[in-house]
């Protein structure tokens, strides 16, 4: 997780192999009514989760406001893969909706980077804009590719878990860092901005700790206090590194089959959805912080000249982002409502 992109974790870290494939043999047959739509809806989101949780009342407003000719079908805690086989399957149409991160956003569509510059979009005020302001457009791109966005949604601040007290950037420069294993040069960012990037599979991040191939990570606070990982990394460094935004999706072809009066109402039932949700994500954050200290979780915060210190190592990736991982107006139009700035 890196300069713009950043990589989600799946909290439930051992998938059984048989539950995708049950997953779509069950579905395939059943039967179903001429009308009925089923839409399959997967997340990385654990069960039981704000994020499950939110996704259920959606599928039970959806049943009781289209009289039970619209099924939402969840799969919850990774059990359709990460994100990129959610997309991937999206594609295919093994599933027709996702709730996921900017990560999985940015495989349809890199310009969603934008929404993810580190330590420029570094408050819920500065995303409020950023989001604002690019959503529109997002959205119209998302479309093109047959994707119909539902809601957008937080999920929390990435912070660095670490194993020293000490939150200065050289100090975490020589810590052995996870970073998501992709093919899209994040790993190579990280190792040009001076840090020992170890680039691994979301579902190495346990045995890594556990073994030491690594000993931090970025990571939301509801991800390392469900996954345990914090167990490892007694430290974590207060300062919003960049927001892992929400997105829940659906593809086109099949929204369309709804009829459109429907349609409308199940839109609005989802916005609503999603704006509570996003409130409620806002306040378990701390709480998730709260749970960690109780535990012996130490928050350390860097003083005003190692924070500037990050701040040079963000700015100093800026120009290796604008025009790679992010087109250079969508950039530069992030960074101006970042600032809020028209």
């Amino acid at each position: 997780m890196i300069f713009g992109i950043i990589r989600p974790v799946a909290i439930y870290l051992f998938l059984q192999v048989f539950c995708t494939v049950s997953m779509f043999t069950m579905d395939s047959a059943e039967h179903e009514s001429s009308r009925s739509v089923v839409i399959k809806m997967a997340t990385l989101a654990p069960s039981g989760s704000a994020w499950h949780e939110n996704l259920k009342e959606i599928a039970s407003e959806w049943n009781r406001a289209s009289g039970g000719d619209v099924t939402l079908r969840i799969y919850p805690d990774g059990v359709a893969g990460d994100e990129s086989d959610m997309v991937r399957k999206m594609r295919i149409g093994q599933l027709q909706g996702a709730m996921i991160t900017n990560a999985g956003l940015s495989r349809f569509v890199s310009e969603a980077n934008a929404l993810t510059i580190p330590l420029a979009v570094d408050s819920w005020e500065s995303l409020d804009r950023v989001r604002g302001a690019l959503k529109p457009r997002l959205e119209k791109l998302l479309e093109a590719q047959g994707i119909v966005v539902l809601n957008w949604g937080d999920a929390g601040w990435v912070r660095f878990f670490v194993n020293n007290p000490d939150p200065a950037v050289k100090t975490v420069q020589k810590a052995k860092l996870f970073v998501w294993s992709s093919d899209d040069g994040t790993a190579d960012l990280w190792k040009a901005s001076g840090f020992n990037a170890i680039p691994l599979a979301s579902t190495d991040i346990l045995p890594g700790l556990q073994t030491g191939m690594i000993n931090a990570y970025n990571s939301t606070a509801t991800m390392a206090l469900a996954s345990q990982w914090f167990a490892f990394t007694p430290y974590m460094i207060d300062m919003p590194w960049a927001p892992l935004i929400g997105v829940t999706v659906v593809t086109k072809d099949t929204w369309e089959k709804i009829p459109e009066t429907t349609r409308v109402e199940l839109k609005r039932i989802a916005e609503d959805a999603g704006q509570r949700l996003q409130k409620e994500v806002r306040r378990i954050e701390d709480q998730a912080v709260s749970e960690m200290q109780k535990r012996g979780l130490k928050v350390i915060k860097p003083s005003e000249d190692q924070y500037k210190e990050w701040q040079k190592v963000a700015q100093a990736s800026y120009p290796k982002i604008r025009g790679s991982l992010i087109p250079n107006q969508w950039f530069d139009d992030a960074m101006r409502a970042a600032k809020g700035e028209k």
